[in-house]
């Protein structure tokens, strides 16, 4: 079994990696390179983070065959968003604050709870970390899946939970980079010659907050195109090739923005 924390010291890609590479250069070069420390935290990787810990609860919970009361969990998430909102320096979206994210986060849960299918899929892994190596690269790609399920034919089902402001469509699912490398981390680690599922599992941040599970599979081309895709990455970053995208939607709510104004600047 692999140890994501020996894994993460280890030089390696991960998907976060890759899309910030390709989002900005520079968020995947001070960040990972130059390890600056961040201006802030965003409230909704926190938040995220938080509710992932929550789910991941839930399952170890099914898993020993004890599924937890609602408020059980909802317990769980205040504790949770407790420690986060201590430990780490939150910057609030505006409208945001502790108590709407803590309220918010149960509501989410609520319409989780109340919504998921009820099935006999046996949990098989709950953060589940993965190591596995593509030609043309020299390190490995690594993860953590947040959840694998077999069903009642033996499918495997790999599931990553989302929380996210709107609901998903199916190009967003079918095209998403991240669920073709865990397809790929699947087959390399025990699951090739299975047949293998692909699930997001969101919940869905509208004023009237709601759940919605989304089903894909992947190819043989589909891997293929990751494949290519990961490499030309990988190139650049040994080339030391780093494009500011300072247009980027996300600039306003980046946490390495003050750096990258000074970069402009002129500075280093």
């Amino acid at each position: 079994m692999n140890n994501i924390s020996e894994l993460r010291h280890k030089p390696h890609l991960s998907v976060s990696a890759i899309n910030d590479y390709i989002d900005c250069g520079f968020l995947y070069k001070f960040g990972r390179i130059d390890n600056l420390k961040p201006d802030f935290e965003a409230d909704s990787l926190i938040f995220g983070k938080t509710i992932h810990r929550v789910l991941a609860y839930f399952y170890q919970e099914k898993r020993a065959g004890c599924i937890p009361d609602l408020d059980v969990l909802t317990d769980v998430f205040n504790q949770e968003w407790d420690y986060a909102v201590r430990d780490n320096n939150i910057k609030y979206k505006k409208g945001h604050d502790v108590n709407t994210l803590l309220n918010q986060g149960i509501d989410l849960l609520t319409a989780y709870y109340n919504d998921i299918p009820d099935n006999n899929f046996k949990v098989l892994a709950i953060e589940e970390a993965f190591s596995f190596n593509i030609d043309g690269l020299s390190i490995p790609i690594i993860g953590v899946i947040d959840l694998v399920e077999e069903d009642e034919a033996g499918t495997i089902i790999i599931t990553d939970f989302k929380t996210s402001s709107k609901a998903y469509s199916i190009d967003d699912v079918d095209n998403n980079l991240q669920l073709t490398v865990y397809n790929m981390a699947a087959r390399a680690n025990g699951y090739a010659e299975r047949e293998i599922l692909l699930r997001f599992d969101v919940m869905i941040k509208t004023k009237q907050v709601k759940f919605e599970q989304y089903y894909t599979s992947r190819a043989i081309d589909d891997e293929k195109k990751v494949i290519r895709k990961v490499q030309q990455v990988w190139e650049g970053i040994n080339k030391g090739i780093f494009i500011p995208n300072d247009t980027s939607w996300k600039c306003n709510g980046c946490s390495y923005k003050s750096h990258c104004e000074k970069w402009f600047d002129g500075g280093n």
